[in-house]
């Protein structure tokens, strides 16, 4: 099983970085991770647990089903259909203060391949999507805060 993780500091309270980054559908305005739409909402609705995100971009879609929500501390995912051919695919981030009001985000997850020998490439791959992410979340306006 291979596994990936990634940090960020974020200048902006923890409730604010965790509201932004949990809705889902916004990413499509913030960061580069292409089109993002509900399939299905969770609970508590639209982005909790059960809610389905779909990230498209390039001609692949990847399905990702919340499957807990701990607001403002904690959210895992895991991919449903489609994205890298993966398969175990579990994802987790977690929101914690930082002395100076900041948050600092991490952003793990762990997956198999399904093809022999590119889970090295396919960490390669998420790596860059979660860090090119989190530095767009870094950018994002909360109230003046990051520029």
């Amino acid at each position: 099983m291979k596994e990936v993780r990634v940090e960020r500091v974020i200048d902006a309270p923890r409730d604010a970085v965790w509201a932004k980054y949990t809705d889902h559908v916004s990413w499509q305005e913030w960061s580069s991770i292409g089109k993002v739409r509900l399939e299905k909402e969770g609970n508590p609705a639209p982005n909790g647990v059960g809610c389905v995100r779909v990230i498209s971009n390039g001609g692949v879609s990847a399905y990702e089903e919340v499957v807990s929500w701990e607001p403002p501390n904690r959210m895992t995912y895991r991919v449903v259909k489609g994205g890298l051919p993966m398969r175990d695919h579990l994802g987790e981030v977690d929101f914690s203060d930082e002395p100076d009001g900041r948050t600092k985000i991490v952003w793990r997850c762990r997956f198999n391949s399904k093809i022999p020998g590119l889970a090295g490439l396919f960490s390669v791959i998420v790596r860059k999507v979660f860090n090119d992410t989190l530095a767009a979340l870094s950018r994002y306006d909360f109230g003046g805060r990051a520029a």
